[in-house]
């Protein structure tokens, strides 16, 4: 952990490059813009008397990182997205040129140039989140290469506590070894919680994660010797795991509050269903002509129907017919439980490499995936997304728990998470956790991702079977 003089060190530099990020933009646009103004471009023609509008670019430039602080924007943060980081940016300047406005008003400048004013701020929103990018990519080098890593301990070895510390080991980045687990259910491990002080100092631990909620006492007993030994305490929020939206965190009064948010997800996902049904439509038109040509294949490779009609739980367990061009012999229904036995997957999923059930047509078409191509009409009337959870079959979801009311929420996709990781080869608990990922997580950007992922893990077939 760093000390307080490198963190001031740290900090200057930030504020220190803001500032030259903020002169630079402000004239490159007075350079663009010099038509409107009335003195000439130039470093001293910027700060001379000539110029009548210094007074608002002084006094917006601490605005400026006024709001940069109070923002977070000083901060190394290495668990915080880029884009959150963008965004923060974005509402900073955002406020301080509301202000700056004020401030034209409050001092009766005449003649003030608006246009240089709102090109500013997009030119600062620009060059703040470059070098923000910049910092990040400098900082994840840095820190992967072994400068101000620190060891951690995670109370609790179930396994949200092994998930956690898989991810942390994924991501170098953030410079946390983990030196193992505290547990007093398990054994062989780094030790009990009540050894927590004497492994905290031998090892020197400078960061703990508790997974598990122990008794009250046993609680503030961590926290209190966390606070002794100048170490961060992170709490994993109980219940997570089965929660379908964003946590938001708030007082009343001098209690605080973590809301496990009662705002719909759907209600963030009304522009979602018309990008669906507009590209769900082109897309019908554009492999009409493929479609056709599939089905004359499969009508020549095997006797029985072009398409395969399952029956799925949809939006709030609305059972749906799902659409697939038959891949199987005609009678794979009735095989399926001489196979129950010889199941490659964990779960209620049934799924197996070779199966004996597929024709040869059936082979190719789910190496690539072209037989989820038929939901795409799915989409259209509103039965499923493009981008969303896996659809189960019903016999399927009726045996799993209650995470999977959480995956009814919303509709299921014909691609996510679980296409771009891995598709079969995915646990179903992985699967799980990706669905409610997704969920919590959901935004328009998100979905073109995983959209633009799906077609060269289509193409490569790895992982479909």
């Amino acid at each position: 952990m760093r000390d307080s003089r490198q963190d001031w060190i740290i900090h200057s530099i930030y504020v220190v490059a803001d500032i030259v990020c903020i002169y630079a933009a402000i004239y490159l646009v007075m350079l663009l813009r010099h038509a409107t103004l009335p003195f000439a471009i130039s470093w001293e023609g910027f700060f001379s008397s000539a110029n009548p509008f210094k007074i608002v670019f002084f006094l917006w430039v601490p605005v400026i990182l006024f709001f940069n602080q109070t923002h977070g924007l000083y901060q190394t943060r290495r668990e915080m997205f880029e884009s959150l980081e963008i965004w923060q940016v974005i509402k900073s300047v955002a406020l301080s040129t509301l202000v700056a406005i004020v401030l034209v008003y409050l001092l009766k400048i005449q003649d003030f140039p608006r246009g240089i004013l709102i090109f500013s701020a997009a030119a600062l929103s620009v060059l703040l989140s470059v070098w923000r990018v910049l910092k990040k990519l400098l900082v994840n080098f840095l820190v992967e290469h072994g400068y101000n890593n620190f060891n951690a301990v995670i109370i609790g070895a179930g396994k949200i506590g092994v998930l956690l510390a898989d991810e942390i080991k994924k991501q170098p980045a953030l410079g946390i070894k983990v030196i193992g687990f505290l547990d007093d259910e398990k054994e062989g491990l780094l030790g009990k919680l009540k050894d927590f002080e004497s492994i905290a100092q031998r090892e020197f631990i400078r960061q703990i994660f508790i997974t598990i909620h122990p008794d009250y006492q046993v609680f503030i007993k961590l926290l209190e010797t966390a606070r002794e030994l100048n170490i961060a305490v992170r709490v994993v929020p109980q219940g997570y795991e089965y929660i379908a939206q964003d946590f938001i965190k708030y007082n009343i009064g001098i209690v605080p509050i973590l809301e496990y948010s009662d705002i719909d997800v759907n209600y963030r996902q009304k522009g979602k269903r018309i990008f669906d049904f507009l590209v769900s439509l082109l897309l019908m038109i554009l492999l009409l002509p493929f479609f056709i040509l599939l089905m004359i294949l499969i009508k020549l490779d095997s006797p029985g129907p072009v398409f395969y009609n399952s029956k799925r739980y949809g939006h709030n367990a609305r059972m749906f017919s799902m659409y697939k061009f038959r891949s199987m012999v005609i009678n794979a229904d009735e095989l399926l439980g001489q196979l129950k036995d010889k199941n490659e997957v964990d779960g209620p999923i049934f799924k197996i490499k070779r199966d004996p059930r597929t024709t040869p047509m059936g082979t190719f078409l789910r190496r690539y995936s072209l037989d989820e191509l038929p939901q795409i009409f799915n989409v259209l009337k509103g039965d499923m997304s493009l981008v969303g959870p896996r659809p189960f079959p019903i016999a399927q979801v009726e045996k799993e728990d209650l995470r999977q009311l959480r995956r009814l929420g919303i509709r299921p996709g014909i691609t996510g998470l679980w296409q771009i990781k891995g598709r079969s080869d995915v646990s179903f608990d992985k699967l799980l956790r990706w669905d409610i990922w997704y969920i919590n997580n959901w935004s328009f950007w998100l979905d073109l991702y995983i959209l633009f992922k799906t077609f060269p893990v289509v193409i490569k077939g790895k992982g479909a079977y």
